[in-house]
């Protein structure tokens, strides 16, 4: 079994009470959606950028961590796709007069020049490489929960869906929050390992933890993607598993 990217920051006391009571898997149900959360501008930037650099254009850059994601993020969005499971797409809500969560992080407009104003106007675009396409839900939130204060619910409900494989960032704001919220609302989270990122290495790798021991099943992509080429083959009537057996 290959090493979680947490085990590196458990003591020995830590895994000795996991050996006492090995964890569950969630598993899957019947109708899964992707979601993704906070693909956007601000995250990345316009540019691969180590991190401290990158702040300094961009202040809620992942830096080098974001980009790396990509390629893992577009294999799984391709297999969503091609099998028809339901893609939704988070990103924040920009609108004057409305306060964020994140507010009293930000520079004041006032104190933006042009450059800075121009970045913060496509900040909560999402970027082309994971871009939306036409019948995709596109969600705005406020909040770090995907679900608070949106229609994620009513969607989710309307489509049929009991499972979410999610991806994006970050592992311990956003990804987290939705994770949680999810689980309450009865869904099985799945959280795809190589999909997700944060800013700090130790943060990243213990939100995974924590939310393997408590909320959802933290999975390899290989595994993802497994589940969706099955369930793609059970719903199109392919009588025997695309994976070979």
């Amino acid at each position: 079994m290959r090493e979680r990217v947490w085990e590196q920051y458990l003591t020995s006391q830590d895994k000795a009470h996991l050996a006492l009571k090995p964890g569950k898997s969630i598993g899957f149900g019947e109708k899964p959606a992707l979601l993704l959360i906070d693909l956007y501008r601000g995250v990345f930037g316009d540019r691969p950028q180590p991190l401290l650099e990158a702040l300094e254009e961009w202040p809620g850059s992942c830096g080098i961590a974001a980009w790396d994601s990509i390629p893992y993020i577009q294999t799984l969005l391709k297999a969503a796709r091609d099998a028809g499971i339901p893609v939704i797409h988070m990103t924040g809500l920009d609108q004057d007069g409305l306060e964020g969560w994140g507010v009293r992080r930000e520079i004041p407009r006032t104190h933006l020049n042009p450059d800075a104003e121009e970045r913060r106007r496509r900040r909560y675009d999402i970027i082309d490489e994971v871009a939306p396409l036409p019948g995709e839900a596109v969600l705005r939130k406020a909040s770090p929960s995907a679900f608070w204060g949106t229609p994620l619910v009513g969607h989710l409900n309307f489509l049929g869906v009991d499972t979410l494989i999610t991806c994006g960032e970050s592992t311990s704001g956003c990804v987290r929050a939705s994770v949680v919220d999810g689980c309450t609302n009865r869904y099985k989270m799945s959280v795809v390992e190589e999909c997700v990122f944060d800013r700090h290495q130790a943060t990243h790798a213990m939100n995974l933890f924590d939310m393997n021991q408590k909320y959802a099943d933290v999975i390899p992509l290989a595994d993802a993607l497994e589940y969706i080429a099955v369930w793609h083959a059970e719903h199109s009537g392919t009588s025997s598993s695309v994976l070979g057996g």
